[in-house]
């Protein structure tokens, strides 16, 4: 193994390097970058110093043959947005007006009867189970396919220790967290509206939290396909969309859930105020913090 401390041209002796007993022949160089792909047109073999012998012949430079790593798990990545596509397509036939009272652009940020209708609703149904089920998939997937440095969070990593190659296992894993994480929000927003008595917000506004999910999940799936046909040549602009759409996906849950609870009752209360920063605020800035500024 060969660490440069710093930026430069360096001039390395890959025959020092290899183990000892090490047999003859061609052997493969992997080459790591933090910051990106590695530019492997900048790798050449460097000219011998040292002049061959009088009546011995030079021993020929082997060329490098670069192989830059292409999409890890790609048929993996796309098995499962082809089963994120079939299942979306059959819930939507079997529960046809379950499904328009989410995905109804028109009623996201209007006060029209669909939007109220969906917040007098029972919240735990079969069709949301089986979205909140497709969103966290759609979100795992996202989360091995790009954000792969929450891999390096250190609870996670004791708690869950998944080697990266086991794509699948990583995947359901995460979407075993993120489906967590939604469905037990419940019994922490029952909670923090026990300590600050407002047991009454807490079921409106958890169901306008799951309604906002769901539908700016529907992106996700697009982001994977953005990923799959474009991060070799665009890896950078594929980092930022993910991103912005995480962060749309986070942000706009908040504020929707602000202003569905301010036409609840009024938030310039500091007493409400305070409630909604520890149930939204903190465990938004946690999240940002945690899948998009870790780069």
């Amino acid at each position: 193994m060969f660490t440069a401390h710093a930026p430069a041209s360096y001039t390395v002796d890959l025959a020092k390097l290899l183990p000892k007993g090490s047999t003859a022949g061609p052997h493969l160089l992997c080459i790591w970058q933090p910051d990106g792909p590695p530019n492997l047109s900048s790798f050449v073999n460097a000219v011998p110093t040292v002049a061959p012998q009088v009546g011995k012949p030079s021993s020929p430079l082997l060329a490098a043959n670069p192989r830059p790593r292409g999409h890890q798990g790609q048929n993996v990545f796309v098995g499962f947005l082809l089963l994120i596509g079939l299942c979306y397509g059959s819930l939507r036939a079997s529960y046809q007006p379950g499904f328009a009272r989410i995905y109804q652009l028109e009623g996201l940020w209007g006060k029209g009867s669909t939007e109220q209708d969906f917040l007098i609703k029972p919240t735990l149904t079969w069709l949301n189970l089986g979205l909140v089920l497709l969103f966290a998939l759609s979100f795992a997937l996202l989360l091995v396919a790009i954000h792969t440095n929450i891999q390096n969070i250190v609870i996670l990593r004791q708690l869950f220790d998944v080697a990266e190659s086991a794509i699948v296992v990583r995947v359901l894993l995460y979407t075993a967290l993120v489906a967590g994480f939604v469905l037990g929000k419940y019994l922490f927003l029952e909670l923090m509206g026990y300590i600050f008595d407002v047991a009454e917000l807490v079921t409106i506004q958890y169901r306008e939290f799951i309604r906002t999910i769901l539908f700016i999940g529907l992106v996700l799936p697009i982001v994977m396909l953005l990923y799959l046909g474009l991060n070799q040549r665009l890896p950078e602009t594929v980092l930022w969309v993910s991103n912005g759409v995480v962060s749309l996906l986070l942000i706009g849950t908040l504020i929707r859930v602000a202003r569905t609870l301010h036409h609840k009752t009024s938030l310039l209360n500091l007493h409400l105020f305070s409630y909604l920063c520890a149930t939204e605020v903190i465990p938004l800035i946690i999240l940002l913090k945690l899948i998009v500024f870790t780069y």
